[in-house]
């Protein structure tokens, strides 16, 4: 009997929080594809799961970027070279310079996973090009303005190009193998990845909260 009290107090529980999720609106978010066609091939992107040209759980995790990617590009369409370098106090980070910092977080995955080299261990032309935006901070607030959206659009684009040339290349085995010197602990390269898909869904929030105080959403 008290088996069953439980079974029915978590099934209330979920219908309960799942109303409240919608009847608050704001909690309830679902992506709409803005740039480009929401499906890649035959693939929707709301549908998660293998896709063509990767091995089954290499797709399931290209699918989950691919969401995770048009999710974050929500918040910033449209935004002015002016909003893109807004900065909201002295220590803050501009939405520029955080759309550069992501395709930098994983260009460093790129390099650590498949070409085998450690934290920091770029060649000239890969430091001249992320490690400012890798280490964000007050080099990143000093040098890191005055581009367009496209600019930054840009170079996520062509690094995600070179993430998925290489994903076609490599196996389920390669994406469950395990580091154990990993930082942080033992840890696949499956974890690796997903956490440059939940990088983005951090600085997603950060995007949403920037916005919000932008002088160029304020009602007159």
């Amino acid at each position: 009997m008290k088996k069953n009290i439980k079974k029915t107090n978590r099934r209330n529980f979920i219908k309960t929080s799942s109303l409240l999720t919608i009847g608050t609106g704001s909690l309830l978010a679902f992506p709409n594809p803005v740039f480009g066609n929401s499906q890649t091939g035959s693939d929707y992107i709301n549908v998660l799961g293998p896709k063509e040209g990767y091995s089954p759980q290499i797709g399931t995790l290209v699918s989950m970027m691919n969401w995770m990617r048009n999710v974050i590009l929500i918040p910033i369409k449209g935004m002015s070279v002016k909003d893109l370098d807004f900065l909201i106090d002295d220590k803050a980070n501009s939405i520029g310079a955080m759309l550069w910092h992501l395709a930098a977080t994983e260009r460093f995955y790129q390099i650590h996973t498949f070409e085998g080299k450690k934290w920091g261990d770029w060649d000239e032309k890969d430091k001249n090009e992320w490690n400012i935006a890798s280490g964000l901070g007050d080099k990143a607030r000093k040098t890191i303005k005055g581009n367009s959206l496209d600019f930054y659009l840009e170079k996520l684009e062509n690094v995600r190009k070179g993430t998925l040339r290489e994903f076609s290349k490599r196996d389920d085995d390669w994406l469950m193998k395990v580091d154990k010197d990993w930082f942080w602990g033992p840890t696949n390269n499956y974890c690796k990845w997903f956490h440059v898909c939940e990088h983005e869904s951090n600085h997603n929030g950060q995007f949403k909260f920037i916005k919000s105080r932008l002088p160029s959403m304020k009602k007159e």
